[in-house]
């Protein structure tokens, strides 16, 4: 017990010092993924940059939602506070698995407009600027609110079955079944608000075998959907952001919603 309670608070200490590097990435990372029926199947939650991130622990307070999707059921996740990996579930039924998690949102101050502009240019929001003055907002000392949307897909066995819409306020899916699909391009749909969305920016982080990682761009179409390309024995990261005005209510001046979606392929 007092062990656990240590671990808990150097947890909680390291994560709290994190928390300025939470405009990076955010992202599901399975231990494997592809397992067999009754395997157990632990993921991390990871933050970091270029598909490479620090781990973090599981905090009920941290979570809004936590889910494991197999076929038509959705089934609540909770973990003990602290646990690392984040999350641990039973692979029991053959098929595509999905891990959902959506983090509560949190607050990040920006004490210079530099940062924050540059954080939004590389998201693809060039014309941030213009937006911000244009709505008569102060230029250093803002606060942005941010949340994650992650989503994770794992191969059971077969690993047959198609990705869906979770509900999520901004997700991916993939069109095709990464595990069973031929072909050297996956067909994925952006989402926000449960409609497709187009004109967005899709960042691709790419892991080959030997860990080395590249970074591509490219953008939705007018119905939200963007080709990958794959590689066999390579995994993925998809990140696309939403930047809105916040809720005057939260202290905040803008809100960002972080998709994300991790598979490979085999």
């Amino acid at each position: 017990m007092k062990n656990h309670l240590a671990c808990l608070l150097v947890f909680a200490f390291s994560f709290r010092l994190a928390e300025p590097a939470l405009s990076h990435e955010f992202w599901i990372e399975p231990q494997n993924y592809q397992v067999e029926s009754g395997e157990e199947l632990p993921a991390q939650l990871l933050n970091g940059q270029e598909f490479k991130g620090f781990r973090l622990p599981y905090f009920k307070t941290r979570t809004k939602r936590s889910e494991v999707i197999t076929g038509d059921t959705a089934t609540p996740y909770e973990g003990r506070m602290g646990d690392l990996p984040a999350l641990t579930v039973t692979a029991e039924r053959d098929g595509l698995l999905t891990l959902v998690h959506e983090t509560m949102p949190e607050t990040l101050t920006y004490e210079t407009w530099e940062k924050f502009d540059a954080f939004a240019e590389h998201k693809g929001f060039a014309d941030i600027r213009a937006r911000h003055e244009g709505r008569g907002l102060p230029v250093d000392g803002f606060t942005e609110r941010y949340s994650r949307h992650a989503k994770s897909l794992i191969a059971v066995g077969s690993g047959a079955g198609s990705d869906r819409e979770s509900g999520l306020e901004t997700e991916f899916v993939a069109l095709e079944n990464p595990y069973t699909f031929k072909g050297d391009t996956l067909p994925v749909q952006l989402f926000y608000q449960q409609k497709p969305r187009a004109a967005a920016q899709v960042e691709i982080f790419e892991r080959a075998p030997d860990d080395s990682v590249s970074i591509t761009l490219t953008q939705t179409d007018t119905e939200g959907r963007a080709d990958i390309p794959v590689k066999p024995g390579h995994t993925y990261l998809l990140d696309a952001v939403v930047l809105r005005p916040s809720d005057p209510e939260t202290g905040a001046i803008w809100e960002t919603l972080w998709a994300a979606l991790t598979f490979a392929v085999p």
